[in-house]
């Protein structure tokens, strides 16, 4: 497990940009908790300019996903705090998407028993003015990302 210190918006970003560089293959799933305003679509907007997006990155709060390319990279950035059922992720396609996409997903915990196993989790927490994130691997695809990313600024 990795632990951050973010003081601000910018480290959250470019803890983001961190893990967006730490070679991300498809097929990858990186889940995103937190309570709200703990900043997971800023981690997640880092994470898209790492890998050289540069356009809009927006939650997907009402839209539930939002798709994003990024050289030959997709992913896939899901919101599922509004999910009632994790049944409702089969009309998203996503089991269709696994296997050539990287799925970013924000309050997993809704989608328990449809989604699989996280590559990576991370957990962001409010912490003093700052936030804070805890980055812990589910697979031995994730142990491998969080070792290429273990050098880069541990707190």
């Amino acid at each position: 497990m990795l632990e951050f210190k973010l003081p601000g918006e910018a480290d959250t970003r470019a803890l983001g940009a961190q893990l967006g560089k730490a070679a991300m293959q498809p097929p990858l799933i990186v889940t995103l908790a937190g309570e709200l305003g703990a900043g997971k679509t800023t981690l997640v907007r880092g994470l898209l300019e790492g890998l050289g997006y540069q356009g809009k990155v927006v939650s997907p709060t009402y839209t539930l996903m939002e798709p994003y390319s990024a050289g030959d990279l997709n992913l896939l950035h899901l919101d599922l705090y509004r999910i009632s059922h994790p049944e409702e992720l089969e009309f998203l396609g996503i089991r269709d998407r696994l296997a050539d996409s990287v799925l970013l997903v924000e309050w997993p915990a809704n989608g328990a028993g449809f989604l699989p196993q996280a590559d990576v989790a991370v957990e962001l927490a409010v912490s003093g003015r700052g936030r804070s994130a805890r980055i812990q691997a589910g697979t031995p695809r994730g142990a491998a990302l969080l070792g290429r990313l273990a050098g880069v600024g541990e707190a």
